[in-house]
């Protein structure tokens, strides 16, 4: 696994084994930040943004976005063994204060700094989504009409107040992409 694209791009990332962490494969990456670079409901989502990557992971998605221009990327994680790998990665890019590590519950959020661009990529099949995002919000860490850019599994119905612009089917998982409107 490495980074797309990018100031960072080539630079390898390393994720905890077992199951527990499922990070967004490369050409599911390259297809997201495609999109983010060319779409129109997505003009200027990226450069200079301030963004927040929920259930980081190995952090492959905010990574992604500060190698591509973004200013700065809050990562919420919780899993020892991801943080661990999260670290490690924000360190071989080299990443300083521009990567923010916040190991809490994302569905029990500090007071936050409002982001445009917000990617929640969750374990599948626990309807983690639903539950964080209204706290997220609460908590001051979506902006207005910020780009909501969701992970699920195939099945799982999402539902958010926001408004849906495009969605991507890769494997096992669908990524949507929607337009925050509460």
């Amino acid at each position: 696994m490495r980074i797309v694209a990018g100031q960072w791009r080539g630079r390898g990332l390393i994720a905890p084994s077992g199951q527990t962490t499922r990070p967004t494969s490369e050409r599911m990456r390259q297809a997201v930040f495609d999109m983010l670079a060319h779409a129109p409901w997505a003009e200027g989502c990226l450069h200079e943004a301030e963004v927040l990557d929920v259930f980081a992971g190995t952090g492959a998605l905010g990574l992604e976005a500060l190698s591509r221009g973004a200013k700065r990327a809050h990562f919420i994680e919780q899993d020892r063994a991801a943080l661990t790998a999260l670290k490690a990665n924000l360190a071989a890019c080299k990443a300083g204060e521009r990567g923010v590590v916040l190991p809490i519950d994302a569905r029990k959020p500090p007071r936050g700094t409002a982001c445009m661009l917000v990617f929640l990529d969750p374990p599948y099949g626990r309807a983690l989504i639903p539950t964080a995002l209204p706290a997220l919000n609460a908590a001051g860490w979506i902006a207005a009409h910020a780009l909501i850019v969701a992970e699920t599994a195939e099945d799982e119905i999402l539902e958010l107040p926001a408004t849906m612009v495009a969605e991507r089917r890769h494997g096992a998982g669908v990524t949507r992409f929607f337009r925050w409107t509460s």
